[in-house]
């Protein structure tokens, strides 16, 4: 986890007024065919982290989880989330 001096921890949000953020995790479970509970234990993550990401729900993401899963699935951060306009 990220910490700058006495400030709480580094996170992205995953919703903009104007903006969106695509999650790509579930199809990257997908492809692996990998349960949502597979993925929480091996990375020592919480289960319902994994559980909003995947289903988009999210509002924001730790740095340390992000950099986890771009570990765990050899895929850069761009190819986990992407940005695109509200149309």
């Amino acid at each position: 986890m990220l910490l700058f001096g006495n400030y709480e921890p580094v996170v992205i949000r995953m919703r903009a007024w104007n903006a969106m953020i695509k999650c790509h995790l579930s199809k990257l479970m997908g492809e692996r065919k990998l349960k949502i509970a597979d993925v929480a234990r091996d990375l020592d993550v919480h289960r319902n982290t994994i559980t909003l990401l995947y289903y988009e729900k999210a509002k924001r993401i730790d740095f340390d989880v992000l950099d986890k899963l771009c570990k765990y699935f050899k895929c850069t951060v761009g190819e986990l989330i992407e940005h695109k306009d509200k149309k």
